[in-house]
């Protein structure tokens, strides 16, 4: 593994137990200059994985809890009229930093998660006429509980589409919740990070790197087999879209660069799969009651898509 980014999931392994593969593929999401959904109940860890990702790397950090009396106007900034000067003034919002914690998403109105769109897909705000770029690298990374269903607002597909990967906190073993006990018996384990192992201007560097990484036309290929079965799979009314595979094309790289190699693999790709792609998917009737969930789709199309042999350069 890179040596810059091993410091970075080590740091984060300081307050994150046990979790080395999500730890992975938020990492993996930060180098594709992509955005996370965290899908999970509450209390395993959602909020502080992203706060230490921020701390680990020192660039700008906004939290905003999401609730029906949010107004778009707090994510994307406001103009206001300068009292001394009767110019129009841009005040920023929450999402003018380099890692927005969208928290509890779908409890935010449709209008407000609209407002996330432009953000998350064009780095940018537009208001009154005038674009603000947002710093760089930026990232968007919010957090639901698929559980709870009061007062909530489904995300649209569209609105899905636009997160790089769906990840799950999954509950801690017995040992690693003795873990958690005991870092968490005298201070808030955030502190464990005394300060940042890497600056924006790395990960800016390291997402150029990413982007070198080789991907032969046959792992090319393989990947759009994959896509194309979700497409044409009996237990889905809608598959991946174009983005999808994009995403998964650039995610292969990523864990193809984690792993300290210079070309993506077939193995990159199925390690990926599953959360690129199966929050993009939705299961027809029959799909529900045979799979129950689209992370069994991906599972079944990536045992039945055969496996390319010669992908190195």
């Amino acid at each position: 593994m890179h040596t810059e980014i091993e410091k970075l999931t080590e740091s984060i392994a300081k307050v994150i137990v046990g979790k080395d593969s999500v730890i992975r593929c938020v990492v993996a999401g930060l180098l594709c200059n992509g955005h996370i959904l965290i899908e999970d109940v509450p209390g395993v860890g959602k909020t502080q994985l992203a706060a230490a990702l921020s701390r680990s790397i020192g660039g700008s950090f906004n939290r905003i809890q999401l609730t029906p009396d949010v107004m778009p106007s707090d994510i994307t900034g406001y103009s206001m009229v300068n009292q001394n000067t009767f110019e129009l003034e841009y005040r920023a919002g929450a999402a003018m930093c380099n890692f927005l914690l969208a928290d509890e998403i779908n409890r935010a109105s449709p209008k407000v998660q609209s407002a996330l769109l432009e953000v998350m897909e064009e780095h940018q705000i537009s208001i009154d006429g005038v674009t603000h770029r947002l710093p760089q690298p930026f990232m968007v990374l919010a957090t639901q509980n698929p559980v709870e269903t009061y007062g909530t607002y489904h995300l649209p597909e569209a609105q899905m589409d636009r997160f790089f990967m769906r990840i799950s906190m999954g509950y801690p073993s017995e040992e690693e919740e003795l873990q958690i006990l005991s870092r968490t018996e005298h201070h808030n384990p955030l502190e464990n990070i005394a300060e940042a192992v890497l600056h924006p201007e790395d990960i800016l560097q390291l997402q150029s790197e990413v982007e070198e990484i080789y991907v032969s036309d046959a792992v090319k290929r393989y990947i759009l087999r994959i896509v194309s079965a979700t497409r044409k799979h009996d237990a889905l009314t809608l598959g991946a879209s174009p983005r999808g595979s994009i995403a998964l094309y650039k995610a292969s790289k990523a864990n193809a660069f984690l792993s300290g190699r210079t070309f993506a693999v077939p193995d990159d790709v199925k390690t990926m799969a599953e959360s690129v792609l199966a929050h993009r998917l939705i299961l027809s009737p029959k799909g529900k009651s045979q799979h129950g969930d689209s992370r069994d789709v991906i599972r079944d199309v990536l045992e039945t898509v055969p496996v390319p042999m010669e992908t190195e350069p």
